[in-house]
């Protein structure tokens, strides 16, 4: 049996790239999940695949996570509220009368004038209902894979990691918490928003004694695009996917840095864990993919999400799965210095 950490980034309707990947994992009987790290989506994720794992095994992982993907495909678009339905009339007048000057659809437009604040306490999370689904004696149990979740303290800025009894509905819904969407997540006095902006996903975690030293990071936010964003949600979609790698590429850079101290014997092999880094990711995909698309899951974006998702997760277990265990099949090196350019050598 392979034992490995899972760790799940956050990025909307994306995360649906990470059920498909999750849906083929399961069907490995040689592996064995540990530990999970997520962030906003990932965390719902990580969430529902513990859950289901608990109530009956990886097939009843695989349908707590079909469950889950359907309710949020039944959402629609997370920022349109009955209300803004009235504005579309105009706004797809608006759209035509101007497409040259406004390529952009309706819903982005709406999207530019609204905010969660608006309503006051009538406000209502249109994720609520599909996070208190869950079972959260099983999310919270310590039997299981140990799971981790993510959020931003608004007022410090700094990542709160919630484990075990501290994983509550109100926690997941402080994790997938994206300020310009959602209204901020009350927790003991404190105020969260969306983990990504402090851990997307978190490793440091996964770094316990007790854990495997592989941990695989299902991305879903491009490392790099080749478009420069043009509209107000294209520009805001790419500093949120800027900011949310940041703290991800830093951990990466420390877990370089410690294995280059081990290999040149500077630092005492077992002093450190020398974590063995893999990755799953469809960076061709997601930069195809439009930003709105990240506020607005559809069956269809869903159901393509997750089969490139598992086509992801087929490809990684014929090449790098081979390694678990041995050693890291991402080369950081190479990818440290694509992202960060000369200092990224580590």
């Amino acid at each position: 049996m392979r034992r490995i950490n899972l760790a799940l980034q956050g990025g909307g309707a994306h995360g649906a790239f990470t059920w498909g990947v999750l849906d083929r994992l399961l069907e490995d009987e040689t592996l064995e999940i540990a530990g999970i790290s997520g962030t906003s989506a990932g965390a719902l994720n990580g969430a529902a695949l513990k859950a289901g794992l608990l109530a009956g095994g990886r097939g009843a992982a695989r349908k707590r996570l079909d469950r889950l993907w359907d309710q949020v495909g039944a959402i629609g678009d997370f920022r349109m509220l009955p209300w803004m339905q009235a504005f579309l009339p105009m706004l797809r007048f608006w759209q035509t009368a101007s497409a040259a000057l406004l390529p952009i659809s309706p819903q982005a437009i709406a999207a530019q004038l609204y905010s969660p604040y608006v309503f006051g306490n009538s406000w209502q999370n249109p994720l609520e209902p599909v996070v208190r689904d869950l079972d959260f004696r099983h999310v919270c149990a310590a039997e299981g894979p140990r799971l981790f979740v993510s959020a931003t303290n608004v007022r410090t800025g700094r990542i709160k990691v919630f484990e075990g009894q501290d994983i509550g509905p109100e926690a997941l819904l402080a994790s997938a918490c994206l300020p310009t969407v959602f209204q901020t997540v009350e927790i003991g006095g404190e105020a969260y928003w969306d983990g990504g902006y402090s851990g997307n996903p978190a490793l440091f975690p996964l770094y316990e004694p007790d854990l495997p030293d592989d941990i695989l990071v299902v991305s879903i936010n491009p490392m790099r695009t080749e478009d420069i964003p043009g509209t107000p949600l294209e520009i805001q979609n790419r500093i949120n996917e800027i900011s949310f790698n940041a703290s991800l590429l830093g951990e990466l850079r420390a877990i370089s840095f410690v294995r280059r101290l081990i290999a040149e014997g500077r630092m005492e092999r077992g002093s450190m864990k020398a974590v063995n880094v893999h990755m799953i990711s469809d960076d061709r995909l997601m930069n195809e993919l439009s930003a709105e698309s990240k506020l607005a899951p559809t069956p269809y974006l869903l159901e393509r999400l997750k089969a490139a998702g598992r086509a992801a997760a087929e490809q990684f277990l014929q090449d790098g799965g081979t390694k678990i265990g041995q050693e890291g099949s991402v080369d950081l090196r190479s990818l440290l210095r694509q992202t960060t350019g000369s200092f990224g050598n580590g």
